[in-house]
């Protein structure tokens, strides 16, 4: 059974850091792209990164240059670090992967991914 569970959210001042996890099991993990989604109350799921099975790392606009993507294959884990944050960064993050995409084509778009864990809630207050 696949499964990804993400933690380190929290609540940080604007400008703060944090650091997500995504713990993954049930399948051959370095085969497989991982991105990150995040939806606000009231707003649309978001594309956030994506990293590929072979570590190419891709982000949002908003994001790039904060949020740094990487991989563990031997902790079978992706982290996603968040600098800067500002309260807009405010959403729940959740992981996601599907069983056929290696890479990250428009990683964005949310129908494309099978498996989505069950979000961490990060808060920035101004």
């Amino acid at each position: 059974e696949v499964q990804l569970v993400e933690s380190g959210g929290g609540v940080v001042q604007a400008g703060g850091s944090l650091r997500l996890s995504c713990a993954a099991s049930g399948f051959t993990f370095d085969d497989y792209a991982i991105a990150w989604f995040r939806q606000a109350p009231g707003k649309e799921r978001e594309g956030v990164s994506c990293i590929s099975s072979g570590g190419v790392p891709y982000y949002k606009d908003s994001v790039e240059g904060r949020f740094t993507i990487s991989r563990d294959n031997t902790e079978n884990t992706v982290y996603l670090q968040m600098n800067s944050l500002k309260p807009e960064d405010t959403a729940v993050y959740s992981c996601v992967t599907a069983m056929y995409l290696s890479s990250c084509p428009r990683f964005g778009i949310p129908f494309q991914y099978d498996y989505w864990g069950q979000g961490t809630q990060v808060t920035v207050s101004s």
